[in-house]
């Protein structure tokens, strides 16, 4: 049995609790002698997101514990009932060391943070060099009414744009579109000439998925001059994008992509991997979403496209001005907070130690072992520091699972060895040139952190069904009515408020 299930399961005998609990908790409270001491070993327990099907071998786990001189308890939530299951953790205090907090939109999430449940970090991070190294717009944006309450998952900025079957662009005597016009020319062709050339008429332009944004819609919103979720004008007026004029642009885009068949016609109930499984099979050569998906594209069509090149664009707008282009930023690339509830940790000495974990964890070994593992077992590295994964089963195993904990996921010099994922890596980079920040990330909001999904929900159905043809922009204006009334109203007014106060 691994080491971190031995101590979980005599930690869970110790208490008693509903098997809810018994899944998320990670009991135990540290010794602690008051006094800070960067040299003693830290016994860390960590309540984390689980990306994979399931939870990694001790195999890097015990490298990082001697790379961080720690002994680490994980006990991790699958990504899917992630939110249920984090609420049940912080509404009975069953909590751990560190606790990894992605939702910060999610009421109960940010109610237990401003409560005083968490340690306030900021006033700590200059004693550490790789946490005094965060942006103070990352700090900013991360912190809620001021005040951080964790360090951040620093994410990059703005990671998406378009990857096009090059092999059918040069087919076609097409080139690499560059704005949104000749993306949809491209869409076109590649549903009406046979881009395959086996003689039926089985592909389409796009393949999209059941997701306004990570799929193709918030990328495509950007290159119509959408604002990322929120606009704020001069004097402090607060808009939401789907009451601009970018966003009906975006919708009539998609629709028309719809209805002359140039995207999947089930694309509104398409899960992603059934989206990618689409592309890797030639059923379609344009995917809209992350850059660094098309080396995954590419390595899944193996074997079925053996013939598959690939092209990234991510300078598409929908003017054909450079000084139009335009992308949005997930979350202000924030990816959550590395949250130190005081339950658990009890003083400022244990808080120093954690937060010693937390900035030993940002070094390059540490990034190079939750990334590509052990060199040797699971990758190789050249002499310019280009990484090549040798054994992808293994890897898979005992190292993508922690790919999700790493408080940074890029700025350092190893990197994939791939031509593909370096140009990705490129094209992310100059993307932050060109991000579009959500002003309302940080702001206050009670009405949207208790009714935010409910009230999204009603804006994501009614763009959905203008898409499919079933409302038509009347019906769209009466939703956005429906939203104010519903509560939307007092999310701009509160956001406005909250706006005013940080300007003051």
């Amino acid at each position: 049995m691994k080491k971190s299930q031995i101590i979980a399961m005599k930690k869970v005998a110790a208490v008693v609790v509903s098997s809810a609990l018994i899944l998320t908790a990670c009991g135990g409270e540290n010794a602690s002698s008051g006094v800070y001491d960067a040299n003693s070993k830290a016994e860390i327990s960590w309540l984390n997101i689980l990306h994979t099907a399931s939870p990694p071998t001790d195999t890097v786990l015990n490298k990082l514990e001697e790379k961080t001189n720690s002994d680490i308890t994980f006990s991790w939530i699958p990504d899917a009932s992630k939110e249920e299951r984090i609420n049940t953790a912080l509404a009975s205090d069953s909590l751990s060391d560190i606790v990894t907090l992605t939702l910060l939109d999610n009421s109960s999430v940010r109610n237990a943070l401003k409560s005083g449940m968490f340690w306030e970090v900021e006033p700590y991070l200059k004693d550490y060099p790789n946490l005094a190294k965060i942006p103070p717009e990352t700090i900013k944006s991360a912190s809620i009414g001021g005040k951080l309450y964790g360090v951040p998952f620093q994410k990059d900025l703005a990671r998406n744009g378009v990857t096009i079957r090059k092999d059918w662009l040069d087919k076609l005597g097409l080139e690499v579109p560059k704005t949104t016009d000749e993306l949809m020319a491209v869409a076109k062709a590649f549903t009406e000439q046979d881009p395959d050339g086996n003689g039926a008429n089985d592909t389409t332009g796009f393949v999209d998925r059941n997701d306004l944004v990570y799929g193709a819609f918030k990328t495509l919103s950007s290159y119509f001059g959408t604002p990322n979720n929120w606009q704020v004008s001069e004097d402090g007026k607060m808009t939401p994008e789907f009451m601009t004029e970018g966003y009906m642009k975006t919708m009539n885009y998609m629709k028309d992509l719809y209805d002359k068949g140039y995207i999947n016609k089930d694309f509104a109930v398409t899960a992603k991997t059934d989206q990618q499984q689409k592309f890797a099979q030639g059923k379609a050569g344009i995917y809209v979403g992350a850059l660094f998906d098309s080396k995954n594209l590419l390595n899944m069509s193996k074997g079925v496209q053996d013939d598959m090149e690939l092209v990234m664009a991510n300078d598409i707008t929908s003017t054909g001005n450079e000084s139009d282009r335009a992308i949005w930023a997930a979350n202000n690339g924030i990816g959550g907070l590395l949250s130190f509830p005081r339950s658990e940790v009890k003083d400022e000495a244990e808080l120093k130690r954690i937060l010693k974990f937390v900035n030993d964890l940002l070094d390059e070994d540490s990034f190079a072992l939750m990334t590509y593992g052990i060199e040797g077992t699971h990758y190789k590295v050249d002499d310019k520091d280009a990484a090549t994964i040798t054994n992808t089963d293994l890897w898979q195993q005992e190292v993508q699972p922690f790919a999700s904990s790493r408080p940074k996921e890029s700025g350092y010099n190893i990197h994939d060895a791939d031509p593909l994922k370096q140009m990705a890596d490129k094209m992310i980079a100059d993307n932050a040139n060109y991000a579009v920040l959500n002003p309302a990330y940080a702001l206050e909001s009670e009405t949207y952190n208790t009714q935010g999904s409910e009230l999204q929900k009603m804006i994501v159905d009614a763009t959905y069904k203008y898409i499919l043809g079933e409302i038509d922009e009347n019906g769209f204006n009466q939703a956005i009515e429906s939203w104010k009334s519903a509560g939307g109203s007092s999310i701009i007014s509160e956001y406005e408020a909250s706006y005013k106060a940080t300007q003051s």
